[in-house]
């Protein structure tokens, strides 16, 4: 992937905005405030990330089943899985994932898969990034729980595609915490222009 040809998917587009006045308790606001220095940004652009993701993922979550886990966990569940147990889970994942797409999209397609992963994905804290370059598009996500689910995201990934794609053939680069899964989806294909 030549980074410096590849262009962003997610590009930030000019929305409607308006205001609106919310009352509440001090605490509440000194403790978004207090945030939202830490992270360097204003209390607005703080208030709204949260909102954002409330409604992109966490008013689905308890509804879909979702529990947190602390990412130490997985971490140490990763280490001992074998072949046959990502093979495992992910023939039961399989079918969780159309089912949560489908709850939360309302139906069910390539564009809208991508989209409920890079949601899930903001929601769990991993950074992940969607560039194009020409027809290529390079899936990249850094998950830093180590080789084991460097194999079990490729695998997923190549099973989605599979899914939607049966022609097309993925390639990836993987390391020990970064996958980067690249497929021909056309210059024109954009999970959220749906």
């Amino acid at each position: 992937m030549d980074s410096s040809t590849a262009k962003r998917q997610h590009s930030v587009k000019k929305e409607r905005t308006r205001s609106v006045t919310y009352r509440l308790p001090v605490a509440l606001v000194e403790e978004i405030e207090a945030e939202a220095i830490n992270h360097n940004i204003s209390h607005n652009v703080m208030a709204r990330q949260i909102l954002e993701k409330y409604i992109e993922w966490d008013r689905f979550a308890s509804k879909i089943g979702i529990i947190p886990v602390p990412k130490k966990i997985l971490d140490t569940l990763g280490v001992g899985m074998t072949a046959s147990e990502i093979n495992e889970i992910i023939n039961v994942i399989k079918p969780v994932i159309k089912d949560t797409v489908l709850f939360i999209k309302g139906s069910y397609d390539l564009k809208k898969c991508i989209e409920t992963l890079e949601d899930y994905m903001r929601a769990s804290g991993m950074k992940s990034d969607h560039r194009i370059e020409g027809n290529l598009h390079h899936f990249i996500i850094q998950h830093e729980l180590g080789g084991n689910w460097s194999v079990f995201t490729e695998q997923l990934l190549q099973e989605i595609f599979k899914e939607f794609l049966p022609e097309s053939k993925m390639t990836c680069q993987t390391t020990e915490s970064t996958v980067i899964a690249t497929i021909a989806l056309g210059k024109d294909f954009g999970e959220h222009d749906h």
